[in-house]
C-alpha cells in the first residue's frame, strides 16, 4: 500500500463498486483491488474576480457563509460543468454582486485547500481581471453579506479568510503574503 495524501483519507470505499479494498496507489490516488478503478484527487477549478472602479479601488466582499464567514473575499466561486473559466467568473460576479462582466483577462493561478462540510477539497483558483458594464448596480447576493470598493492602501491581506485569496490580494497589491 502506497502512502497517499491525507485528502484521500475520507474515501474508504471504491466509488465505482463499493469495495472496502480501496487502497493507496500513489501520493495522489487510490485504487480498488476488486474492480481496478484508480481514483485521483485533482484540484477543482475555481475563479476569482479582480474588479476595480474608475479610481482604481478594488471590489471586496464579506463572506456570508462558511468557510471563513465574516472575512473579506473577492467575488468568485467554483466552475460548473460545461462552463469555461471566463463564463464561470462572469456568472459568479453576477450572482454575488449583480454586476455584469463585459471583459476578462487571466492574471495568475494559486492552489488552495477549501474545507466545506467537513471535507477538504484541493482547488486551483484562477484569478481574472474583470471589467464590468457599470459599478452603480452593485448589490450583495448569494454567498456575499456585503460588497464595496476599497482603496488599495486600506486593504490588509490578513483580513481575507481564504489562504489563496490572501496570497492573491497580496500579490495584486505588490505586498508580501501574510
Amino acid at each position: 500500500m502506497s502512502a497517499t495524501t491525507p485528502l484521500l483519507d475520507p474515501f474508504g470505499y471504491c466509488p465505482h463498486c463499493g469495495s472496502a479494498r480501496f487502497v493507496g496507489n500513489n501520493a495522489q490516488s487510490k485504487r480498488c483491488l476488486d474492480c481496478g478503478l484508480i481514483y485521483y484527487i485533482n484540484p477543482k477549478a475555481a475563479v476569482v474576480a479582480l474588479i476595480t472602479n474608475d479610481e482604481g479601488d478594488i471590489l471586496v466582499c464579506r463572506r456570508a457563509k462558511e468557510p471563513a464567514r465574516g472575512t473579506l473575499d473577492l467575488p468568485g466561486g467554483f466552475t460548473d460543468l460545461d462552463e469555461t473559466a471566463e463564463e464561470a467568473v462572469a456568472r459568479e460576479v453576477r450572482e454575488e454582486t449583480a454586476l455584469t462582466v463585459v471583459a476578462t483577462r487571466y492574471l495568475f493561478s494559486l492552489p488552495n485547500l477549501y474545507t466545506y462540510g467537513g471535507l477538504t477539497v484541493p482547488t486551483m483558483d484562477l484569478f481574472f481581471e474583470c471589467r464590468v458594464a457599470d459599478t452603480r448596480g452593485l448589490e450583495a447576493h448569494d454567498d456575499v453579506a456585503a460588497a464595496r470598493f476599497m482603496k488599495r492602501d486600506e486593504i490588509d491581506p490578513a483580513d481575507f479568510g481564504l489562504a489563496s485569496i490572501r496570497r492573491g490580494i497580496a500579490r495584486i497589491l505588490g505586498r508580501a503574503a501574510e
